[in-house]
């Protein structure tokens, strides 16, 4: 198993550790964006109730620790079934390593604390956001792993995923159980652990390609 960025990916990591650093930096109290992150969620508490709070509230509460753990462990008993092992140990290392860096690395380490008014009982700090980092790391895991396997279905996949995610990020603004930032923190890292995890998963290129473009490097 080696380890193969593609060029995109020397930029997209870096990036998404300064939006991640960036943002920590400007939600401090009082400034801007911290007080933009207040105005979206009143603005969706007085906007959003009824029959689609309640729907939201729902599926903030299905898409929890309980029934993610759930879904992940289909997913990991279909690979396992279909024998596709280098599928599954990217999906053990997306969704096992996601919870490790933000549970117990970076929410440690920023101790941001959670909107008041939460809708439902919550603990733990805030940014940036688990929900979303596992979202991300999970979805568009099996985004990759199932095109890679049916292509055709890759477009649909990709923009079902979109859609999930979107419910779940909205989900989660609505109960108060995070920040806007936080969300946006948390794609940055659930991003950026899924390109690492791609670069292991990833065939590397073809050896006369490296042969030639050695070759192309010598040359004058």
């Amino acid at each position: 198993m080696g380890f193969h960025l593609l060029p995109r990916d020397r930029i997209l990591l870096p990036g998404c550790l300064i939006v991640l650093v960036g943002l920590f930096v400007a939600v401090a109290p009082g400034r801007p964006l911290a007080l933009l992150d207040a105005a979206a969620l009143d603005w969706l508490g007085n906007h959003l109730h009824g029959l689609v709070g309640g729907v939201l509230t729902q599926v903030y509460r299905a898409t929890g620790v309980g029934f993610t753990a759930v879904l992940v462990a289909m997913a990991l008993l279909h690979l396992l079934r279909r024998r596709w092992w280098k599928d599954l140990r990217l999906l053990v290392m997306a969704t096992g390593g996601i919870l490790i860096l933000v549970d117990l690395v970076f929410k440690p380490l920023f101790s941001r604390q959670r909107p008041p008014g939460s809708l439902l009982p919550l603990d733990g700090h805030s940014f940036p956001s688990g929900h979303a980092a596992g979202a991300v790391a999970f979805y568009f895991a099996m985004v990759v792993i199932l095109g890679s396997h049916h292509p055709r279905l890759r477009r649909p996949l990709a923009m079902l995923a979109c859609a999930l995610v979107g419910l779940v990020w909205l989900s989660t603004l609505y109960v108060r159980a995070h920040w806007p930032t936080d969300l946006l923190a948390g794609a940055a890292v659930g991003l950026a652990w899924l390109t690492v995890c791609l670069a292991f998963w990833r065939d590397p290129p073809p050896a006369d390609l490296q042969s030639g473009t050695a070759r192309s490097l010598r040359s004058p």
